[in-house]
């Protein structure tokens, strides 16, 4: 019965330090959302109306998922395996600005590669907003560019934090993978205009491709550059919808779409067509090859080996001829 629950390094199996994890995280996003529904009652009982109040929304959402995520990975991090903070990869290692940095790149470029592929194939074309709305193009890009690395460090904190951690310390990686990125998917179905079938593989794919940043790193940093530098490019850079919602008002171009939906992904974005699918596989075996990132000693360690727990035992101080 012992093995059921304790592994041979005297820790909580992987699988029930994972189920632990997933009640911390809804028992802490309920409280969140309680103090905030009461925050919010008594807020706007004395202002009635908020200025960009949608914004501010979207803002305090994103951020109560990341605090969520990281908090219940800390806990179950500390006390089911006796690993530090640092081992979460949301530290200021060595190299994590150049991880961060390369993963924007890598991000940019993949989208920039599935927009081509797209205008290539005629379903996209692009206009530049012109200078007369410059002012509007900077002020989102200030209102922006901050709200989708949020967002982005939020889902990585969730999707690629402890529940996926935990399970490459089990060396169950690829398990691990997969449990996370169907969740990631389906998150995303209950966006607007999504594509039956589409949506749910690219973004499933989508959720791989992040993973396999996460495990090249053992880093939250080079992930959340991958994934910002697309949402971003997507949103702002390109004018084209974020997984079915047109959150950009000003982006710097304005993208047209005019089919097929099969390759552009149609109302939904380019996430849902074949343009995307095909970068994400391309993107993700560069990811599992390239040399322009690796893990750092430390963070390899943490995150590919069972810690040890230390089992303290009272010295037997019988006499010789008790013990015989």
């Amino acid at each position: 019965m012992r093995r059921i629950f304790i592994n041979d390094f005297d820790r909580l199996r992987s699988g029930w330090r994972l189920l632990i994890f997933v009640l911390v995280l809804v028992a802490g996003l309920f409280l969140f959302a309680t103090l905030l529904r009461d925050a919010y009652l008594a807020v706007v009982q004395y202002e009635p109306t908020i200025p960009h109040i949608d914004f501010i929304a979207d803002v305090i959402f994103r951020l109560t998922l990341m605090v969520a995520a990281l908090g219940a990975g800390y806990i179950c991090a500390r006390w089911l395996e006796g690993l530090p903070w640092r081992s979460l990869g949301l530290v200021f290692h060595q190299d994590w600005l150049r991880d961060l940095l390369v993963g924007f790149a890598l991000g940019f470029t993949s989208l920039a590669v599935a927009v081509g592929i797209a205008a290539a194939g005629g379903g996209l074309r692009f206009s530049f907003s012109g200078s007369a709305m410059a002012g509007a193009i900077l002020r989102a890009f200030i209102s922006m560019t901050p709200l989708l690395f949020v967002a982005a460090l939020a889902e990585e904190a969730l999707f690629r934090g402890y529940a996926l951690q935990t399970l490459s310390r089990a060396r169950l990686a690829l398990l691990g993978l997969l449990l996370t990125s169907v969740p990631f998917a389906s998150v995303h179905l209950s966006n607007p205009n999504v594509v039956p079938g589409v949506t749910f593989a690219n973004t499933a794919i989508a959720g791989i491709w992040l993973g396999v940043a996460y495990l090249r790193t053992r880093s939250l940093w080079f992930p959340l550059g991958v994934h910002w530098a697309w949402n971003w490019a997507l949103g702002w850079f390109f004018g084209l919808p974020i997984s079915g919602v047109n959150l950009v008002a000003h982006p710097l171009f304005k993208g047209l779409d005019f089919g097929p939906a099969w390759l552009t992904g149609g109302t939904y974005g380019i996430e849902g067509g074949v343009a995307c699918t095909i970068v994400l596989i391309i993107s993700t075996l560069f990811i599992w090859r390239t040399r322009l990132v690796s893990a750092t000693p430390e963070l390899k360690k943490l995150t590919s080996e069972e810690n040890r727990a230390i089992t303290w035992r009272v010295p037997d101080t019988r006499p010789a001829d008790e013990t015989a």
